[in-house]
């Protein structure tokens, strides 16, 4: 019993774990090379991860999980503020579309056919690879101080 219990749970998760194509990171960070040029990654503490990052595009540090266009103090362009007013988050799949041809992506999902993209960039192959490098580079998560008095063991750090 307890092992249908086990798979059923199993299934429940991966049913409603969101879909998204499984890319590469080491392939990823080396694509990155590419978009640099325009993004930086600077983490929480103002220290770049990335050298040479742009300043052209936003700093894409978290950006898997992050609404669109919602990165503070950058100038969004029209299309992508109007698919971001309609509550898109940036996942992983999401980002991969985006980057293949970023106008062509905004005109399907910002609901604006004739919605113009900022970014004149696109990346023919390897969106999977840079969205898992992106996936990768997030704040560590918030531990829930409730949680974690109710279940020391939940939070702590694994045995080496």
């Amino acid at each position: 019993m307890m092992k249908f219990i086990a798979i059923a749970a199993l299934a429940a998760i991966s049913l409603s774990a969101p879909a998204f194509a499984a890319g590469d990171i080491a392939a990823g960070e080396k694509i990155f090379g590419k978009c640099k040029t325009c993004h930086a990654i600077i983490g929480d503490d103002g220290v770049p991860l990335v050298k040479g990052g742009g300043k052209i595009g936003p700093n894409l540090y978290g950006v898997i999980g992050r609404p669109l266009a919602s990165y503070p103090d950058f100038k969004y362009g029209d299309g992508i503020m109007a698919a971001g007013a309609k509550g898109l988050i940036w996942d992983e799949a999401m980002l991969a579309a985006y980057v293949v041809n970023p106008t062509k992506w905004l005109d399907e999902n910002s609901g604006d056919p004739k919605a113009k993209s900022k970014m004149a960039f696109k990346l023919a192959k390897g969106g999977e690879d840079v969205a898992a490098y992106l996936a990768s580079l997030k704040p560590a998560a918030a531990v829930d101080p409730a949680a974690a008095a109710a279940d020391p063991a939940a939070t702590a750090a694994p045995a080496p």
